[in-house]
């Protein structure tokens, strides 16, 4: 077969690699019919990550159907169609029993294209597969559920219930990319007074109002002086931080208000500062934290129900054997304005959500 290899920074490419095969009972090998690219995939070329090995088929998203289980497998078999999960489960361990996925200790965790061979070839194996691929309803796009495997997971979950999103919130999310955006369609969710979108680039506040943004602010004009005047003063009750720069978490902690939650999602690279000489008397709670996916179950029955506008952030579609360029379309997403690239499936003409 054929996958996407991580041969060092800045060094990879789709070639010839071994097809997969049940090595644990408790494995699933999975025919991909349709992946995405995930920001984190660009940090690893970059070399931003380092305990990805050179030769390691990179990806942790997909969806497609089971060819093979190991003997211990109860809750699929050959034919069903699933969605691969970004995290895997050993169900055993004490993070496990606690759905925090993400932090699993039985071999578990953020695996696949990191510790593992990924996603983004034409087989997978998926370890612990009873608790790390979810059967699909044939009512959920291949589209829609291949956003439901980390992008709205991570949204929902690290941004929005981490910063306990509530009725009436003013809500501001900073960056506007795909989970950006996808913070602010499951932030809606709660009925919040209002969610306010915050980036630079046009494209992407305009497609953030698509999804429900009542307010945009460029982040480069004191978009938390707009907060405050929104607000009488008093500042945003939850913010999202969704770039991973030093410079926006420091921007997120000044639109927070006095007890109310900054909810970190950013991949940082670099130290951010902390200012607790000004945060230590407002009661402020920071949160931070990896997907557990404890939630996509139940983002699959609302997907299904169509209250998820997940296809909504696709801009661009491709064979699975030009990843090589889909590759460098989402690296470039300022000139291209990629938010999601997936591969494989139906190719068609895409109208991107940052289109008028």
């Amino acid at each position: 077969m054929k996958g996407y290899v991580f041969h060092g920074p800045g060094q990879a490419a789709w070639e010839d690699v071994p097809d997969p095969g049940v090595q644990e009972p408790t494995d699933a090998v999975v025919r991909v019919d349709t992946v995405t690219i995930c920001g984190t995939d660009l940090h690893i070329l970059k070399g931003d990550v380092p305990e990805v090995r050179p030769g390691t088929i990179l990806g942790h998203e997909a969806v497609g159907e089971v060819v093979e289980v190991g003997a211990d497998v109860r809750t699929v078999r050959p034919g069903d169609r699933v969605l691969v999960s970004c995290i895997t489960s050993c169900g055993r361990c004490r993070f496990c029993r606690e759905a925090m996925y993400g932090q699993c200790r039985g071999g578990g965790g953020w695996i696949l294209g990191h510790l593992v061979d990924g996603t983004q070839a034409e087989y997978v194996r998926v370890p612990f597969a009873d608790l790390s691929v979810h059967p699909l309803p044939a009512s959920v796009t291949n589209e829609d559920a291949v956003l439901l495997a980390d992008i709205f997971p991570t949204a929902y979950e690290v941004g929005v219930l981490n910063g306990r999103v509530r009725p009436g919130d003013t809500v501001a999310v900073v960056g506007a990319g795909p989970v950006g955006l996808a913070a602010i369609a499951t932030a809606r969710l709660f009925a919040p007074e209002r969610v306010i979108a915050v980036d630079v680039a046009p494209a992407r506040l305009e497609a953030a109002r698509k999804l429900g943004a009542e307010v945009v602010a460029d982040a480069r004009e004191t978009p938390e002086q707009l907060v405050a005047d929104l607000t009488g003063g008093l500042g945003a009750d939850v913010v999202v931080e969704a770039v991973g720069v030093p410079e926006t978490f420091e921007l997120c902690t000044r639109m927070v208000r006095p007890g109310g939650h900054v909810a970190n999602v950013g991949v940082h690279g670099r130290p951010a500062t902390l200012h607790l000489e000004d945060l230590w008397i407002k009661n402020v709670t920071i949160t931070t934290g990896l997907v557990d996916t404890h939630s996509t179950p139940t983002l699959l029955r609302m997907a299904a129900a169509g209250r998820l506008p997940a296809s909504q952030l696709v801009t661009h579609t491709f064979p699975l054997e030009r990843m090589e360029e889909a590759y460098d379309v989402f690296a470039h997403a300022a000139e291209t304005g990629a938010l999601k690239v997936v591969l494989g499936g139906p190719q068609r003409e895409v109208v991107p959500v940052t289109s008028a």
